[in-house]
């Protein structure tokens, strides 16, 4: 091979290597955004599920049927 056909295939992998390293990157910063509502859903899955519990016992009256039924 030929001294320019060397310097094309190092330049391509160079630039490849630069964005493999941009992907990772960003595929890291998703996985912490990922990982922080994923935190958040399951809070909220709690405090619902909290506040079921703190509502079975009242009369709920969106649970009763109308009275024309």
């Amino acid at each position: 091979m030929s001294e320019e056909r060397f310097i094309e295939i190092e330049t391509k992998l160079a630039y490849q290597d630069k964005t493999i390293k941009e992907l990772n990157d960003v595929i890291c910063e998703q996985q912490k955004e990922i990982d922080k509502l994923n935190t958040v859903c399951q809070k909220l899955t709690n405090l619902i599920k909290q506040h079921a519990q703190m509502a079975e016992g009242i009369d709920a009256p969106a649970n009763e049927k109308p009275p024309h039924y």
